[in-house]
């Protein structure tokens, strides 16, 4: 250090050291650290970050999978997935019922391809058999039970004929479960199609006492009718 002799350096050392000893004791007075902070970042070596980083994408993958998990719940309470042959041949139900007027299921029956099980002789005209069994003389309240079952969720069924496309699909599919152990959801669907009474006669009965709709995995309509 020219110009300068070693006692001049020395009050410099020595006060620059003091001046950052009580900048240092100043930023302790305002901000003190807890010692068990202390510890925490004597503990946060790299290797610790790193496993923090990997529990934390765990955490958050995990309430995917928790999400994904609720949406398929979701989805198992909507249905089975229908095959897109089917939902057309029930928006062609639900279009003639919703007009009001039966004897538009007849377009129903043509795109089906035949006329489904009415609990009526074959040789018997459908529409007026359906009429003749309403009550109401058009066969309205009849044309609404219809739109009522094809709203609800929906069962597939092992059960058809055909060794490549063997489901069927019933509407309700509260009529292919024990009516004595439906979920409290189940049981508000229940007492939407029928009233207290019935379902209390169909869970004393143990069986199924309205109306059920089946299609076929290959498009058919197969049933309409309601159960005695």
């Amino acid at each position: 250090m020219s110009g300068m002799g070693m006692d001049d350096a020395e009050r410099q050392v020595n006060v620059l050291h003091r001046t950052m000893g009580e900048q240092n004791a100043q930023q302790q007075k305002r901000l003190p650290i807890p010692p068990a902070w202390k510890r925490l970042q004597q503990s946060l070596q790299p290797p610790s970050i790193v496993k923090i980083a990997l529990v934390l994408l765990v955490v958050v993958a995990a309430r995917g999978l928790v999400h994904v998990s609720s949406a398929h719940g979701e989805d198992a309470y909507l249905g089975p997935k229908i095959p897109p042959h089917v939902l057309d041949l029930r928006d062609v139900i639900l279009t003639a019922a919703h007009s009001g007027n039966i004897e538009e299921l007849k377009s129903a029956f043509d795109v089906s391809g035949s006329v489904p099980d009415l609990g009526i002789s074959p040789r018997s005209d459908p529409i007026k058999a359906l009429k003749d069994r309403s009550a109401d003389p058009n066969g309205r309240d009849t044309l609404a039970a219809l739109v009522q079952a094809l709203e609800m969720p929906p069962a597939a069924l092992p059960l058809g004929n055909d060794i490549e496309n063997n489901l069927i699909y019933v509407w309700p599919g509260l009529s292919t479960r024990p009516l004595d152990k439906l979920t409290p959801s189940e049981q508000v669907d229940l007492y939407r199609l029928v009233s207290p009474e019935l379902a209390a006669d169909m869970r004393a009965k143990k069986r199924w006492l309205w109306w059920r709709v089946i299609i076929g995995a290959d498009g058919t309509w197969t049933l309409f009718r309601k159960s005695n």
